[in-house]
């Protein structure tokens, strides 16, 4: 008996509590977003800081030298990078291949999504896995540098395992740091690996994700002479007029945790993997030759150790390509799997977010991940695009396969919505993931991910402290405009969960700002005076350039008054418990309960004597200080 044959019992699953992307036509998630739900073709004419498209271009693929489509998937800016911001010189980051630049600024700004402090994570069993797989950067830097011009930083700045390490080192992370390299599929096997590193135990929370970058006609070329390119620079997964793949760049990543750890500890829950798999090809009928019975192998196992039946997944995020050859096998294994015991009433949707931003290569896999997570928090399935003409070579009349044509609602119902995400490296290496939208009951989608913080009833205007920082003050204008526009898309946001968050959940930095606020909208107008450089009550603005010691000093008797403190015993809770346990821990020694005492007004005489007044001022200034190192 096999490995494959073994039932395996279903695994809790793992949680998605953040992510970060930056895409073609989309800077961050939410901007990707916004490509789905439109329908947006986001692939372009290339750029001509990449190469000048006119002298590489030829409709005759296998002309010398020239690239047979005009067309790919870019990512604006994409070798930009804040080398101060990481405390990196302008001369390491001259050789640091952009993918490394994308993967440290996405996998920074993931970790933030999930409501923590990238410094925070200092010292922890944190693992990295990224899939990396094209080396654009390193040729460029070998054909413009002479021998005496190469130096040490070439090689950390374009080895794909520095691209993991560096995440590592300049996070302080001490858990396993990987970097993978199966082609297509490399981003999905980066987070299968991350989800087998949390189970084993070698790492307690996991960044997994993958870049890829276009900076050189080379490897389109090869590509091109392969004939795998579509000359109109259009992916049409499934469509009878299918031709060929586009090529994409970007970049991805999430954070994941044990599904038990990420309750626990009060995450908010993204999404859910319940299981993976990943397998090869063999000896097929060549080596970059889809093999459909690898296919339906991977994804059956995947669903196994899900512990789910196929005909409870939902909807599948295909590999989806856009070639004659690639895209029926892969729907003729997806229908031979999927199809088993499904209704007919009851279809698998099928889609491919090839056919918006291209195929990213390395970065594929996060790519539909990504996707499916953000089709879970807004409850829709946005559109295939380029599907016009269903490819005579699917037998669809016999697979109970249906692709989502327009943007269809994804409905809740008494079962959980699954998904499933395919990714097939070129190389052979195939890899299937299995996601579960989040347990319990949904948040609004795009709400800032946050750990238990006050409690904001309706009607509340008690003040606030929103405290913002960079590490310069045009960044410090800058992160105020971003943070007044998040605002304004997302007015379901609540103040305690926006200062708690900002609080808790980001490093603190040099340049910084405290903004005294009292609602949503006051907030929305103080940071607009920060990003306009305006003064304004309420706008404190500073520069610490050290981390001072902090000592607490709690002042002796004589400033105690009946009903001190009432306001912020009923309003937070932190306060509340460090001020009950004070109590709790006098109170076999004293003749009336502390905490009656402090706020019954007909006890103001009881108050003034040593015995009361002493420990109720310690209980206040506790409960204050726990208050303040709780927000940050």
């Amino acid at each position: 008996m096999t490995s494959a044959d073994d039932p395996i019992e279903r695994a809790s699953g793992f949680a998605i509590v953040g992510y970060a992307a930056r895409f073609p036509g989309a800077a961050d998630a939410d901007e990707f977003w916004q490509v789905l739900a439109e329908g947006r073709d986001a692939v372009s004419e290339v750029p001509s800081d990449r190469w000048d498209v006119d002298e590489f271009f030829d409709p005759d693929p296998d002309a010398p030298g020239k690239i047979v489509t005009r067309r790919a998937g870019f990512v604006d800016d994409v070798t930009g990078f804040d080398a101060p911001f990481f405390g990196m010189s302008a001369r390491e980051v001259r050789l640091l291949d952009p993918q490394h630049r994308l993967l440290l600024e996405t996998a920074w700004r993931a970790v933030e999504h999930a409501g923590t402090a990238p410094t925070a994570l200092a010292g922890t069993n944190t693992g990295v896995f990224v899939g990396l797989a094209t080396h654009d950067y390193l040729g460029m830097a070998s054909g413009e540098l002479t021998y005496p011009e190469i130096e040490a930083y070439m090689a950390i700045g374009t080895s794909n395992a520095a691209a993991a390490g560096r995440i590592s080192h300049r996070l302080g992370l001490q858990g396993p740091s990987v970097a993978v390299d199966t082609a297509c599929s490399s981003s999905l096997v980066a987070i299968h690996q991350a989800c087998q590193a949390l189970l084993l135990g070698e790492c307690d929370l996991a960044l997994a994700g993958g870049a890829n970058v276009l900076l050189t006609p080379a490897t389109m070329i090869t590509f091109s002479h392969a004939h795998m390119l579509a000359p109109d620079g259009r992916c049409k997964t499934f469509d009878a007029a299918a031709d060929g793949y586009v090529r994409g760049e970007g970049c991805g990543v999430i954070v994941i945790k044990r599904l038990a750890d990420a309750i626990r500890d009060g995450d908010r829950i993204r999404a859910v993997i319940r299981g993976s798999a990943i397998n090869q090809d063999g000896a097929s009928g060549g080596l970059t030759v889809p093999n459909g019975i690898a296919q339906q192998r991977v994804i059956a196992q995947a669903l196994r150790r899900a512990g789910i039946a196929p005909r409870d997944v939902g909807y599948l995020e295909a590999h989806g390509t856009g070639t004659s050859l690639g895209d029926p096998i892969e729907a003729q294994a997806a229908g031979a799997v999927f199809g088993e015991g499904r209704d007919a009433d009851r279809p698998l949707l099928i889609g491919s977010v090839k056919t918006n931003i291209g195929h990213l290569e390395a970065a594929a896999g996060i790519a539909g991940v990504i996707k499916v997570i953000l089709s879970l928090e807004h409850d829709v399935l946005p559109p295939h695009l380029h599907f016009r003409n269903p490819s005579p070579h699917i037998p669809w009349d016999r697979l109970a396969l249906q692709v989502v044509r327009e943007a269809t609602a994804w409905e809740r119902d008494s079962r959980p919505r699954i998904a499933g995400v395919s990714s097939f490296g070129f190389a052979g290496t195939n890899a299937h993931v299995v996601i579960e939208e989040a347990p319990g009951a949904p948040d609004q989608a795009g709400q800032l991910a946050v750990a238990p913080g006050p409690v904001e009833r309706p009607g509340d205007r008690r003040f606030s402290v929103l405290p913002l920082s960079a590490r310069t003050p045009a960044a410090l204008a800058q992160l105020a405009g971003h943070y007044r526009s998040w605002l304004g898309a997302h007015p379901e946001a609540t103040l305690a969960d926006l200062c708690f968050t900002a609080g808790v959940g980001r490093a603190h930095f040099e340049h910084r700002a405290a903004l005294v606020v009292d609602s949503t909208e006051s907030a929305g107008e103080l940071l607009g005076a920060l990003a306009d450089d305006r003064p304004a009550p309420g706008l404190v603005r500073g520069v610490s350039d050290r981390t001072p010691k902090t000592a607490w000093l709690f002042t002796g008797q004589g400033s105690q008054y009946a009903g001190m403190a009432r306001e912020l015993f009923e309003t937070e809770p932190v306060f509340a418990q460090t001020m009950a346990r004070c109590a709790q821990a006098v109170a076999d020694v004293l003749e009336k309960p502390l905490l009656d005492v402090i706020f019954d007004p007909e006890n103001e005489d009881i108050l003034r004597l040593t015995t009361y007044a002493q420990p109720a001022l310690f209980a206040v200034e506790m409960g204050l200080a726990r208050l303040w190192q709780s927000w940050g």
